[in-house]
């Protein structure tokens, strides 16, 4: 399950067994169903700070620009940096 928020400022969402969810101004997340039911989230969910969004649409476009982000840096890095020592 995908939620969104809605507002202008950052959000620090409570969890069940005491975990905490930081989402920035129009950030998503996930959570489980279970955590969708929990007071605090319910609440925000009333107010309209947060949205639910469907989650298979989402989490399938998440994963591939997730993977396409990290990989590129990691081949990137270590093969345009050469030590070099010795006088000049």
């Amino acid at each position: 399950m995908e939620i969104k928020n809605t507002t202008n400022r950052p959000l620090k969402i409570k969890l069940p067994a005491g975990k905490r969810l930081f989402l920035g101004i129009g950030g998503t997340g996930q959570i489980t169903s279970k955590s969708a039911e929990h007071p605090p989230v319910k609440k925000l969910i009333e107010a309209g700070d947060l949205e639910i969004t469907d989650s298979a649409n989402a989490s399938a476009g998440g994963g591939t620009s997730h993977e396409g982000g990290i990989r590129p840096s990691q081949g990137s890095g270590g093969g345009s940096s050469i030590r070099q020592s010795g006088d000049r």
